[in-house]
């Protein structure tokens, strides 16, 4: 019986190896292609070892050059922290006001909101087009800011509302009665209690937004407002501005922040999922 567990453990560490592997196998063809020149990588096969680290960094800043990267860089930080801080703000709010307020047709309103992120995103397109150019905010930072906040404020509401949901209400009368005023309540009391999905939606919503295609190239076009992504494809495609190591050495300079916000709260992101998902 022993003989058979450990035959069973080990053919699961075989399967779990082959698919840690295949799937870092990309991951290493993309880090092996941008260490290499333009000539090394024509004349060589793509899975060959590149000959030296140098190239990595010639590479890097062609990329940061060629495309506008280094603007593009700048605007999804701004973009990604502050459009993802604003929503997870304001749905805190709404999931404070829906859950603890008494708002008559509460959950109708919760609803309304949410029903924003049932549909496909590309029916969006040319409404918004539209009404950016209407209202002169197409191609604009204040533009692109406020579509990022819209986009995500439905799901940090649900997320919120249902996190809200597991406070006891006795906790919140406590505080009525000591007198601490209603925003008193939500600050003092109901968002301390609530780092770790808040870490958990600013990691996501972050990560979303800096990652978005899309919309940065529907709603955008100058290289001092334009996101990350849009200015990497520039570099690729039928009529790229740069040759496959760049275009490589580009997609690791785009995939820091994420990385990095990961490696920070990757702590807060299990505890965060348990705590949202309590409310379902």
């Amino acid at each position: 019986m022993k003989l058979i567990v450990q035959i069973k453990k080990r053919i699961m560490s075989i399967v779990f190896l082959i698919l840690a592997f295949l799937w870092i196998g990309p991951l290493l063809i993309v880090i092996m292609t941008a260490m290499k020149r333009t000539e090394e990588y024509i004349s060589k096969s793509p899975l060959s070892l590149p000959e030296s680290i140098i190239p990595l960094f010639a590479n890097m800043k062609a990329a940061w050059q060629l495309s506008g990267l280094g603007p593009s860089f700048e605007n999804s930080l701004f973009y990604a922290i502050l459009g993802a801080s604003i929503a997870i703000f304001l749905a805190s709010l709404a999931g404070y006001a829906l859950t603890k307020l008494k708002i008559k047709g509460s959950f109708t309103i919760f609803m309304f909101i949410y029903a924003g992120t049932i549909f496909p995103f590309q029916l969006y397109l040319i409404p918004l087009y539209k009404m950016y150019n209407i209202f002169n905010i197409y191609d604009t930072k204040i533009g692109m800011l406020i579509f990022y906040i819209t986009i995500c404020i439905p799901f940090c509401l649900f997320v919120m509302r249902n996190y809200f949901t597991t406070i006891p209400n006795e906790v919140i009368e406590a505080a009525r009665i000591d007198g601490a005023s209603t925003f008193r309540i939500y600050r003092s009391i109901l968002m301390p209690m609530c780092i770790s999905p808040v870490l958990t939606l600013f990691l996501f919503q972050s990560t979303w937004i800096w990652n978005d295609l899309l919309f940065g190239l529907m709603l955008s076009k100058s290289d001092n407002v334009r996101p990350v992504m849009p200015s990497l494809m520039l570099l690729s495609g039928t009529f790229g501005i740069g040759s496959e190591p760049q275009i490589m050495a580009g997609a690791l300079l785009a995939s820091l922040f994420p990385l990095l916000i990961f490696l920070s709260l990757q702590r807060y992101f299990m505890a965060g999922l348990k705590l949202t998902t309590a409310g379902e």
